[in-house]
């Protein structure tokens, strides 16, 4: 806002809080669906409809802890990580084991590793929105800033510990999954940690879809906590409904902007079914709504030279990163017009939202009484139901 004025603001917002958020709780919460159900249905699919209604549970009871209690949603963030830390650690271990004292043919992955592999680089791009998917709450901690302790110091640290452990794991994880599980069979599982348990934890293997879906219970609960964080900031900021601020009195939790999240996460599940489309259509907005941020970065350094920044770095790794969240935004077009398209759809519908509803001061005096009728009635609901203020 500070860069660029309202609207830019209000679109950023839009893509962040109304697009990737709540459809990265959809993703994360029909992963856990396939991974709870895989060992009912090792050799096929589960029926339709099963992994949908477990994934709205999931969905649900996130959004229900979230309501009741921040202390709650805190433990349940901090067990389900080690729960997760502890399943990617022991797929390391079995993989290491393997690779130093196990057959040659554990090591037959690793020949030829890119033969067959595409070289176009617009599915190459393409391959890097599922990639960097994995890695997608690098960001999340700039939301809840307000909540931490001496943040000039806390800041930088939690997010240098936090990618370079993220990235240690997952990066000896794949490797470890490559010694046990050819690319082929990689290809065509669903769930490839229960195919690696199943071929070397022997009757141990059932732990392996309960730590995974561990893993995606932490993140959707995660995701839900950040996000109504920001629904919450964008309401005090006037860009969203005034009811997104409210807090219950007693819990000290944001109900509103909590239940949006979830509502907001439920939508998406009814759109699409396929976590790779589901991943496709938010991806661009949100590489978008990232080279908007480094942008205004460098606008407000030539704008605002003598500000203070407790948090400086060096322009060089700004202008990097922006030409890549430029190549993840332009190239893919090509690759997967589709997905993109409704990408860019969900991302215009900010249009006409922020015209109306934000940006028309002078309404007719009846759209006028009718707008404030409706904010009336929607806080008295949620007032009554939820004891906020």
């Amino acid at each position: 806002m500070e860069a660029f004025g309202p609207f830019p603001a209000f679109v950023r917002l839009w893509i962040e809080a109304i697009v990737v958020r709540p459809c990265t709780v959809t993703i994360v919460a029909l992963t856990f669906a396939i991974y709870i159900l895989r060992p009912f249905y090792p050799d096929c699919n589960p029926p339709d409809g099963v992994p949908e209604l477990l994934a709205v549970l999931l969905i649900v009871l996130m959004t229900a802890i979230n309501c009741i209690s921040v202390r709650i949603a805190t433990f349940v963030q901090d067990f389900f990580t080690i729960a997760k830390v502890f399943a990617l650690l022991l797929i390391i271990g079995t993989g290491t084991v393997l690779l130093l004292t196990g057959k040659p043919e554990y090591r037959e992955s690793f020949e030829n590793i890119f033969e067959n592999t595409s070289r176009d680089f617009s599915t190459i791009s393409i391959a890097f929105y599922s990639g960097l998917f994995a890695y997608s709450g690098w960001n999340f901690l700039n939301f809840i800033v307000e909540e931490l302790q001496n943040p000039k110091r806390n800041l930088p640290l939690a997010i240098a510990i936090s990618i370079s452990t993220c990235t240690i794991i997952y990066v000896l994880t794949n490797v470890a999954l490559y010694t046990g599980i050819s690319p082929e069979e990689m290809l065509e599982s669903p769930a490839v940690a229960v195919l690696f348990a199943n071929k070397f934890f022997g009757p141990l293997a059932f732990c392996m879809p309960l730590f995974v879906a561990c893993s995606t219970i932490g993140t959707a609960n995660g995701l839900i906590f950040t996000s109504s964080r920001l629904f919450y900031v964008g309401a005090r900021e006037g860009q969203m409904p005034l009811v997104l601020t409210m807090i219950n009195k007693n819990t000290r939790t944001p109900i509103p902007a909590v239940i949006v999240t979830g509502a907001l996460a439920i939508a998406y599940l009814i759109l699409s079914k396929n976590v790779y489309s589901l991943i496709n259509y938010i991806q661009i907005t949100y590489w978008l709504a990232i080279a908007a941020a480094i942008a205004a970065l460098f606008y407000l350094r030539k704008s605002m030279p003598d500000v203070p920044r407790p948090i400086k770095v060096s322009l060089i790794w700004p202008a990097i990163f922006l030409s890549g969240c430029i190549a993840l935004v332009i190239v893919p077009i090509m690759a997967a017009p589709n997905d993109t398209a409704v990408g860019i759809m969900i991302l215009l519908s900010s249009v006409p939202v922020y015209l109306i509803f934000v940006a028309w001061k002078n309404k007719p005096k009846f759209v006028e009484q009718l707008s404030g009728q409706f904010s009336e009635i929607r806080l008295s609901i949620f007032m009554k139901l939820f004891n906020i203020g």
